[in-house]
């Protein structure tokens, strides 16, 4: 079997967050003709904005102080991405519909069961989610041929990896395809059977999980906890800063996720602190306040 990546150009991204719009803006830079999908407008806003902030970033690394050709990559970009409140309408012409919306089982099973009989039926279903079952997610799918795992990480722009998983029902030609998708939106693709947290956020979340309850028992301040593992451990970011930008109703998720299904391991015991810090919208970087402030 063989990648059928030739037939895939309208790519459809539901969810106008940071992550949505991060794989968005990627895949425009790609070549790819994408639709941003959102119920709300001020967010598919918010994300043109992002998007554009982004594309400048890019552009400048990648040109240096060259005006011209820094301008027209952006407006080339810019040019092939549009945004969308119907989902069922945009979707009847996607190749590709890449899920980014809320960390939550029922709302992404929902979603895809909305669309499941109206995208024709080449097209390729995939989920970003950071640690639900890619199986459990396609329940209610009749394309299981077709559905798969399409974890990017953020910030998409600068993260290089793409976790690509399959379930047992991914057929070859669907895998090649994807692994060809993200190479030309160039990431590095790893491959990763549907188990829980996939391959990176496995080892992260007991990280980041045992660095809650150290600060929990007032073993050491959030500062120096972070410091100490960019100084000592060679991280790039401290477990706090890293949970700031990952979110922390995302990080809340996937722990409440774990412990449901091994309740008896006391690395995904519930946190005190996780729960009032989402209880009080304090979500990190995407609020303005997480463990830090940002605003």
């Amino acid at each position: 079997m063989t990648s059928n990546i030739e037939n895939i150009k309208n790519v459809v991204v539901v969810g106008a967050g940071l992550m949505g719009s991060g794989i968005a803006g990627m895949a425009a830079v790609a070549g790819f003709q994408v639709t941003i999908v959102d119920l709300d407008k001020k967010l598919l806003e918010k994300s043109k904005e992002q998007i554009a902030i982004t594309l400048e970033r890019v552009g400048r690394k990648k040109f240096k102080q060259n005006e011209t050709k820094i301008n027209e990559f952006i407006q080339n970009s810019l040019r092939n991405i549009s945004d969308s409140t119907d989902l069922l309408e945009v979707v009847k012409n996607a190749d590709i519909v890449i899920e980014a919306i809320v960390e939550n089982l029922e709302a992404k099973q929902k979603m895809f069961q909305s669309i499941d009989k109206i995208a024709k039926p080449s097209a390729i279903f995939a989920s970003n989610t950071s640690a639900l079952p890619i199986r459990e997610i396609s329940k209610n799918s009749t394309r299981l041929d077709r559905f798969c795992g399409l974890h990017f990480f953020n910030p998409v722009a600068v993260m290089k990896l793409l976790e690509v998983i399959r379930i047992p029902e991914t057929s070859e030609t669907t895998y090649k395809t994807v692994m060809d998708f993200g190479a030309k939106m160039g990431k590095t693709c790893v491959t990763c059977k549907d188990t829980p947290g996939f391959i990176v956020n496995r080892l992260l979340l007991p990280y980041m999980s045992e660095s809650v309850r150290m600060l929990e028992r007032g073993d050491a301040s959030k500062e120096d906890i972070d410091m100490a593992m960019k100084l000592g451990a060679g991280m790039p970011m401290g477990p706090f800063e890293l949970s700031d930008l990952v979110g922390i109703d995302t990080m809340k998720n996937a722990r409440d996720f774990y412990h449901r299904m091994a309740p008896e391991n006391e690395l995904f015991f519930p946190s005190p602190l996780i729960n009032k810090m989402v209880q009080e919208g304090k979500l990190g970087l995407k609020t303005g306040e997480g463990f830090y402030n940002y605003k």
